[in-house]
């Protein structure tokens, strides 16, 4: 249910919230800037004063040669409690559109982080391609997790073709709520995303959706019911054969 009646307790960004660059060499100049710096110290300000937890995708420097496409926590108390790094990383040759190759300049994670709690439920961390890979969510899940993050910046082609049907997917099979926010719109010259930012409930219903082209930021609220969440894996039991495949 949207509700403007009373204060949001978890703030849910997208990937990369503090930039997109059109060029390694941009990227990288970006996140060794004070700019990228002060982008999260402010965020970690803002949380401790609203007493607000805010999750969001940012870049850091890996190496020399490599960056970290990051999703941090920041707790209402300006704290950054979780720090998970992307584990599947973004190559893909769209005919007739982008040739993106995120492996080029970013080190990919190598764990998923069990989930946490929160106000809202205990969260588990994922982002945007991680969306296509059904065992990160099913990991999480096994771990009790009520919420799952895909935070994104999705092409437009797959945005089209994918996109809700992955999300409700991952939502109908966790029997856990799917929070995706997402970049919409153009960045540069050589990128434009999807956007239509969703919040989808573990019955696999779209609960809210933004539009695609975000001419100025846009935010959109809605209630985390875990009752809901209780009531639908109580009454629909995914009682899985872990006897005759592995579990995930």
């Amino acid at each position: 249910m949207n509700t403007w009646l009373k204060p949001s307790q978890v703030l849910f960004l997208p990937e990369a919230s503090d930039y997109i660059a059109s060029s390694a060499e941009e990227s990288f100049a970006l996140a060794q800037s004070p700019e990228c710096g002060n982008f999260i110290s402010v965020l970690q300000q803002e949380a401790k004063e609203e007493s607000m937890h805010i999750n969001v995708g940012i870049h850091e420097m890996a190496s020399q040669h490599r960056l970290k496409n990051s999703l941090v926590w920041i707790d209402d108390k300006g704290i950054i409690a979780q720090n998970y790094q992307k584990v599947h990383l973004f190559d893909v040759e769209i005919k007739d559109g982008p040739i993106l190759q995120e492996s080029k300049n970013v080190e990919p994670g190598q764990i998923i982080l069990p989930p946490f709690d929160t106000p809202v439920g205990r969260v588990g961390l994922a982002i945007c391609f991680d969306l296509r890979f059904p065992e990160i969510s099913l990991a999480l899940r096994r771990q009790n997790a009520d919420v799952i993050t895909y935070p994104s910046a999705f092409t437009v082609p797959t945005g089209r073709a994918h996109w809700e049907s992955l999300l409700r997917a991952r939502a109908i099979e966790t029997q856990s709520y799917v929070i995706a926010a997402a970049q919409g719109g153009p960045h540069n010259d050589k990128r434009r995303s999807y956007g239509h930012s969703m919040i989808v409930n573990p019955w696999g219903e779209v609960v809210v959706e933004l539009g695609g082209e975000y001419t100025e930021p846009q935010i959109v609220t809605a209630d985390i019911d875990l009752a809901l969440v209780a009531k639908i894996r109580r009454e629909m039991p995914l009682l899985r054969r872990t006897d005759i495949y592995p579990v995930v």
